[in-house]
């Protein structure tokens, strides 16, 4: 017998197909609103996406990886990454705002461990088992205990109760719509096979007629339109790689952002008029070091940034405690001092993309919700 997760990773082949990344998790809720987690694995140079040119130090320190384009100058202290195009006309529409020097509880700058905690919403690595997303799923009222994951695996902030199956689009063959009448057939019958093999024809039939390539704008608009369907998921999540820059930063982190830009503009235009309702959260691990090492890049760290795109976004504007680059103010001699906690920012933006108590959302998401209350004022609806 085939267990459950194992059959759909293959019935995937029939119904979508495997890629390697990035990779996108869904959930269904009955809501009109959309909220999008997004997060940046291999911890994203914060520094360097929204770098503070009006901090003295700064040029110092980051002359030589910014070179003669400073990027878009946001206010007095920011400017934004010149690769950012289409983020940075969103933030000028009012539809993004970025959140400086924050940081999720961990400290040690371990790529799983400090994913972990990000997923998971746990004050140490490997305490809590479920995910904060698929715990903010139960908090809604809904139809449905399934959710639908695009990717190899179903990312961890998306594990826990509510039950997930999967779908992950390739360049590889669909299946002939004989071989799935055929396959159809011969798991009538059988009480567990028919129906995980229902669910994953469900799955296919949400992707019909999406573009379903591997490149970050196809990404985009599958995404959306798996969002926008009548009977689909209203809660995203994707998962981007390669952003742990130790080398050759410079050119790599404006690819890294290039093919961040083509997604959320291509999810922006697939959603047509459901943008406005619909809110994405970026956010990475950790950060990276103040100083450039001896190969052209950056080394693990601790405060980054994260942003928060969307229609329902009340953006065009920076939210920062800034703490300074100056060496007294870094934390350890060595990175950007966090002074907000990821978690609040979390808690604040799914509660009000989501129409719930956010003090509720803050004590069911994570761990130190009592120590830092959830963010509020984020956006318009």
């Amino acid at each position: 017998m085939i267990a459950r997760r194992s059959f759909l990773s293959t019935a995937a082949i029939g119904a979508g197909a495997l890629f390697v990344a990035p990779g996108l998790a869904l959930a269904t809720v009955p809501t009109d609103r959309r909220f999008v987690f997004i997060i940046q694995r291999g911890a994203a140079d914060g520094l360097d996406i929204l770098r503070p040119t009006g901090d003295p130090a700064f040029a110092g320190l980051r002359g030589d990886l910014i070179g003669d384009d400073a990027g878009t100058r946001l206010d007095n202290m920011f400017s934004l990454h010149p690769a950012l195009a289409e983020v940075g006309r969103m933030y000028g529409q009012g539809q993004a705002l970025f959140v400086h020097a924050v940081a999720s509880p961990y400290r040690d700058r371990s790529h799983f461990d400090g994913q972990n905690v990000l997923e998971t919403g746990g004050a140490q690595p490997y305490v809590m088992r479920d995910g904060w997303l698929n715990r903010l799923v139960t908090m809604l009222p809904r139809s449905s205990d399934e959710a639908i994951a695009i990717a190899p695996m179903v990312p961890t902030a998306l594990r826990g109760s509510v039950q997930v199956a999967s779908f992950a689009p390739s360049a590889l063959p669909h299946a002939a719509d004989d071989l799935m009448t055929r396959v159809t057939a011969l798991y009538a019958d059988d009480p567990q096979l028919h129906t995980a093999w229902a669910a994953a024809l469900e799955t296919k039939g949400l992707a019909t007629g999406a573009n379903s390539g591997q490149d970050p704008a196809s990404l985009g608009r599958l995404t959306a339109g798996f969002l926008t369907k009548p009977n689909g998921p209203r809660i995203a999540m994707l998962e981007t790689l390669g952003w742990d820059t130790h080398t050759a930063q410079k050119g790599r982190l404006a690819n890294q952002l290039r093919n961040l830009d083509a997604m959320l503009a291509a999810l922006r235009d697939g959603l047509g008029p459901v943008w406005a309702n619909t809110t994405v959260l970026v956010a990475t691990e950790f950060g990276r070091t103040v100083a450039v090492n001896g190969t052209g890049g950056t080394d693990h760290g601790t405060g980054s940034v994260a942003m928060l795109v969307g229609g329902a976004v009340k953006g065009g504007r920076v939210i920062a405690d800034w703490p300074g680059l100056a060496p007294a103010n870094l934390y350890e001699a060595r990175d950007l001092r966090p002074t907000g906690a990821l978690d609040s920012l979390i808690a604040g933006a799914a509660a009000e993309s989501l129409a719930l108590d956010p003090e509720r959302v803050g004590r069911g998401l994570f761990a130190q919700a009592t120590r830092d209350r959830p963010m509020t004022g984020l956006l318009r609806i």
